[in-house]
This record gives C-alpha cells, structure tokens and sequence, in this order.
C-alpha cells in the first residue's frame, strides 16, 4: 500500500522507515495495545517452561488469553510456532491465570477464562506468500498482522483476510498430533454457525445490515465469536452484532457519553452485563431505520 501527503493539491509519496529490530515494534505495540487491538496487555516477555511470548495480552470480551509474537525474519514458520504456542498454553492453564493475577492485582479463576477462544496473533512488517497460504484456513486460531512505518510518522497496520474460500484445517489435523490435540479445545467461530436455525427472514436481515456496515469505509471485515459477530477495522472492533431468533442485536464500541443518539434508539448497557464490545446496544426486528442504525455505528469508526 503506498501512502501519500497531500499539499496544495500535489501528491508526494511517503517513503517507508522500516523498523530495524523486532523490540521496535513490540515496544510500538505494547504501548498502544488497547487503541491497536482493543486487548489488554498483561505481560511482556513471559517465559514458561523455557519458551519465550513476546506479549501476553487478554480478551476481555471473550474472556481469553492472545499471545502476539513479532516477526522479522520470513522464513518462519508461522503455523508450527502458532501451534506450538497454543499447545503451551492449553498445557499449562494454571501459569497464565497465575501470571494474569500477579501481574494485573486481579482474581481471575482458570474456570472463568474461556479456553476455546484462544488465539495467536503473528505481527511483521511483510509475510510471505507460503506463511499466508499456511494459516488461509478458515477455522485457524491464528492471525497475520502487517505493520509498516512511513515517514512524518505514520502508521499502517493491516490484519491479513482469509480469502473467502478458505477451507477448513480439520481435513490435515489427522497427521499432526500437536495441531489435533490443539483444535480439539480450540474453536474459531464461523458466520454459517450463527446463521443456523435462523429464519429466513432473520438471515435476511442479517446480510443487508452487514453488507451495509461494511460498505461504511474500505477494508471493514467481520470476526464472528462465541456469542456474537464483531466488525473490525483494522483488527479492532467498533461494533457487535447478535444474531437472535426474530431480531438483530447490536453493540457499538463507545464509551458511556461518546454516542451522539438524537432519537434515544439505543440503550446505555454500562452497567448490565453483556456480550459485545461498548456501553449501547440497540435491537432491531426491520430495516426501517437501517440508516439511523449506520449513523450511530459509523460514530465508532
């Protein structure tokens, strides 16, 4: 992607500054973890059982652990090292829960942290064609982040999509005992799950609001989880959406008192538990106000 500054009507291109060692982006990172992923980070350079994370992090939505590794060298294999990562944690649950506790001062029990969602986040400047086509499977537990840097200090930051033909990794868990044991415990939701046993008219609804959603601004993408679907930019999602038997419900990723809400659609959740990211949530059974509805989650791109 090539960046440009615009002044007076002419384009000059910005120049990319790479980033010389791995820490620099780590350090990037872990600075800025709650505005980049929407994450909490718990600790940097955790080591167990002679393995080194670069960062720990946690879902506090999911209620799970992300481990997040920086990559400068292309010829790793991302999948190999995601998996072993996994393998790590699902073996030894009780360190993370210890880790999360000592370091964050919190009380958080091994049964409240929801395993299944686990995933590993790779970040690096560029991967390679065979690192993407080895984690294109639609149910892998682990995710490919671009970061690059550019002169007058900008940013980009890119989660590598799936392609939608994305197959399913169940087909070779059979001869890798590691990747077997790991995606025995390990879910990664689909779209299709949360569609399923839904009526027509509801799947209906569901298709025009995300299509709407995601014509909002360029490279919006959906994750759907456990209970609900979020939508992401750049990797952070702005809104949730949960999908019931005769209506929509949404979440938008704004703080108490952020939401410009003339018509008092939606409902403060502030203190009401909840699945989506955010203090609003509104319902909707129709697309009479489908317009109003964009209104309102646009405010949190």
């Amino acid at each position: 992607m090539n960046l440009y500054n615009l002044t007076k009507n002419k384009l000059a291109q910005l120049k990319e500054k790479p980033f010389k060692l791995e820490r620099e982006i780590q350090h990037f990172f872990e600075q800025n973890m709650l505005e980049i992923t929407g994450l909490k980070l718990v600790k940097s350079e955790f080591v167990i059982k002679g393995k080194r994370i670069d960062t720990l992090a946690f879902d506090n939505q999911a209620n799970a652990f992300v481990i997040i590794e920086y990559k400068r060298d292309k010829n790793v294999s991302v999948v190999d090292q995601g998996f072993t990562y996994l393998s790590l944690m699902l073996e030894n649950k009780a360190d993370f829960v210890l880790t999360y506790n000592e370091t964050l001062t919190k009380s958080l029990h091994s049964t409240k942290v929801d395993w299944s969602q686990t995933r590993v986040i790779f970040v690096s400047p560029s991967f390679t064609e065979n690192q993407r086509l080895a984690t294109n499977f639609k149910d892998i537990a682990i995710e490919l982040w671009e970061i690059k840097r550019f002169e007058n200090d900008i940013i980009s930051i890119s989660p590598i999509k799936k392609t939608r033909a994305a197959e399913s990794i169940k087909a070779i868990t059979q001869q890798d005992s590691k990747i077997k044991s790991v995606t025995a415990e390990i879910r990664v939701y689909s779209e299709e799950e949360h569609l399923q046993g839904k009526s027509d008219d509801t799947v209906e609804l569901y298709h025009t609001f995300k299509n709407a959603i995601l014509n909002l601004k360029d490279d919006l993408d959906i994750k759907p989880k456990k209970q609900e679907i979020g939508f992401t930019n750049s990797g952070k999602i702005f809104a949730d959406v949960c999908i019931l038997k005769n209506s929509l419900k949404f979440w938008i990723n704004l703080k108490k008192g952020q939401l410009d809400d003339p018509k008092k659609m939606s409902r403060d959740v502030t203190s009401i538990g909840h699945w989506g990211n955010g203090d609003y949530e509104i319902v909707t059974n129709d697309t009479n106000n489908i317009e109003y509805i964009l209104f309102l989650i646009k405010q949190a791109l």
